[in-house]
């Protein structure tokens, strides 16, 4: 498998923020956003079997959470196999995704991360509707936020498609939105929303590693 990075950190977003967690970074990726923070993720670093990659997660035992993320990783059909393995060996395997690849085949164990892509990514047109129907009850659903614009338009697909029985993330690009701004918006609605701090870069500034 192509791979930009594997490292273990906190995990900086979603419920699991803040839990000791090891990352599996596919290369490549199918969508160009416009705020893109691993844009060093669309280029392979190395490779490795699936084999090798689980011996390197098994290096931070006992840690038994890990995120499978990118780039796109469902661009690498071995990466389902991956997660399976996974699994099988006892992992809580979180899934990131940009909701542009049909997610049926993922085990219903993994926790799927799915970003909702607003349109100041410059990709809404890329989101796959049709992944609606294979949500889990404990999938997250992300909205990455860089105006007022895809604040109301992420408000109004969660009425449309009914998500809220969901984990609903809402995110402020980084730099962009100021965090305080989105929070007061959030505090408005009086919905079941959890404001998605990316605490990585709360810490460290994002970057490699991080």
């Amino acid at each position: 498998m192509e791979l930009s990075e594997i490292f273990y950190s906190l995990q900086g977003e979603s419920s699991y923020a803040g839990l000791p967690c090891v990352f599996v970074r596919l290369a490549g990726c199918n969508l160009r956003c416009t705020y893109c923070d691993t844009k060093y993720a669309y280029e392979p670093e190395f490779t490795l079997s699936i084999e090798d990659i689980i011996k390197e997660v098994e290096k931070y035992h006992p840690v038994k959470l890990v995120e499978i993320t990118g780039g796109e990783p469902l661009i690498q059909t071995d990466s389902v196999i991956l997660m399976r393995h996974l699994l099988n060996k006892k992992y809580k395997v979180l899934l990131e995704t940009n909701n542009s690849i049909l997610l049926k085949d993922i085990p219903n164990e993994v926790i799927k991360i799915v970003d909702f892509k607003t349109p100041s990514s410059g990709m809404c047109n890329k989101i796959l509707w049709d992944n609606i129907k294979y949500f889990s009850d404990h999938d997250e659903l992300k909205f990455v936020i860089a105006d007022r614009q895809d604040f109301d338009w992420s408000l109004q697909i969660i009425e449309k498609h009914n998500l809220l029985k969901y984990q609903i993330l809402f995110s402020p690009v980084h730099e962009k939105l100021d965090k305080k701004v989105l929070a007061e918006w959030i505090i408005e609605t009086k919905l079941p929303i959890r404001l998605n701090m990316q605490l990585h870069k709360l810490l460290w500034g994002g970057g490699r590693g991080a």
